[in-house]
């Protein structure tokens, strides 16, 4: 029976390991807008990491590929509303619920970058899935050496 249990966790112990070596090297994002051409806001495209360079593609082609040493800024920030549309249609349904509904919050999770391409400055923005961006940022962080600021904290002087 004790060598029946080694087996099972051996066997399970390897499916995982091979589970976890198969995963995708990217991530999905929304473009949100920027400097990049043949691309509009809202479409979705594929971020993938590598060692000198970051690339965007669609439909597995490639979009854009940044140099990772040609990056100078990492920034992200978080765009907060209420979910009032969601909430109206509720309280059509049920008052109750719609009125919490109007309660709570909805966060976009966003990751602008910034590169110089020859003696061009150029940007982009994306918007992220709540559960990834801060494996993006670091990841971000990593390959760039760069460290992200928090456009939220920055505060605008005139």
């Amino acid at each position: 029976m004790k060598s029946f249990r080694v087996f099972l966790a051996v066997i399970l112990c390897c499916a995982l390991s091979s589970a976890a070596f198969a995963a995708d090297d990217d991530y999905k994002v929304v473009y949100d807008g920027g400097s990049v051409r043949g691309l509009k806001a809202g479409n979705g495209v594929k971020l993938y990491l590598g060692n000198a360079n970051i690339r965007f593609a669609t439909n597995k082609t490639d979009v854009l590929a940044v140099p990772a040493n040609a990056i100078t800024e990492i920034s992200y920030g978080q765009d907060v509303h209420r979910r009032v549309g969601a909430a109206i249609g509720l309280a059509v349904i049920s008052f109750g619920i719609g009125a919490l509904m109007a309660l709570t919050k909805s966060k976009k999770h966003f990751i602008g970058l910034t590169w110089v391409n020859g003696e061009q400055k150029k940007s982009l923005a994306m918007q992220c899935d709540k559960n990834e961006y801060r494996g993006i940022l670091s990841g971000l962080e990593g390959v760039t050496e760069k460290k992200a600021v928090d456009s939220d904290a920055l505060t605008v002087k005139h």
